[in-house]
């Protein structure tokens, strides 16, 4: 079995990734940063600022900073008692494709992440990228309740139970 953890540096991509530790240790796992692109942003954000921008130095610095944010994943994954290696891919499409393409190149045998990420706009339920890994994937996907959900007093990273609110997709 093998585990594609996909991490952000959220709080709740944490809470993930102590989560499948309590699930599934000792098995490994491949810890995932997508990162995205300068230009990518600006042609999104259909910004004026291209010319006076220097790219490469910017996205450089941004890979660096996804690297650093793998690596910060992949100690937590160890400690957390998963033999972990860190992964950084560079987005092409959409952050959720990325993700389930990493998925089927390394064969994970489950996705696990956190409901809401560090996006800009949050939905009230599901983040948009954990939201559209559970619609399109092809292997059971794991969703870590958000930061805070879990009732108090109880240990902050419960592994679900029936009565949490864990989301799991499976499709056999």
């Amino acid at each position: 079995m093998k585990i594609l953890i996909a991490y952000d540096g959220s709080p709740d991509a944490k809470n993930a990734v102590t989560l499948a530790g309590d699930l599934f240790d000792g098995t490994p796992a491949v810890v995932l940063t997508v990162w995205e692109g300068f230009s990518q942003v600006i042609s999104r954000a259909e910004a004026g600022l291209t010319s006076a921008l220097d790219f490469e130095q910017i996205d450089a610095a941004a890979e660096r900073a996804a690297h650093k944010c793998a690596e910060e994943g992949t100690g937590h994954a160890r400690v957390s008692g998963l033999p972990a290696e860190s992964r950084v891919v560079r987005r092409h499409g959409t952050t959720w494709e990325t993700i389930l393409e990493q998925a089927a190149d390394i064969d994970a045998d489950i996705i696990v992440l956190g409901s809401r990420g560090l996006s800009g706009v949050k939905s009230l339920l599901l983040g948009s990228v954990s939201r559209a890994v559970l619609q399109h994937s092809d292997r059971p996907v794991l969703v870590s309740p958000a930061n805070g959900t879990a009732a108090k007093g109880r240990h902050p990273h419960p592994a679900p139970s029936r009565h949490d609110s864990a989301f799991f997709s499976a499709r056999l």
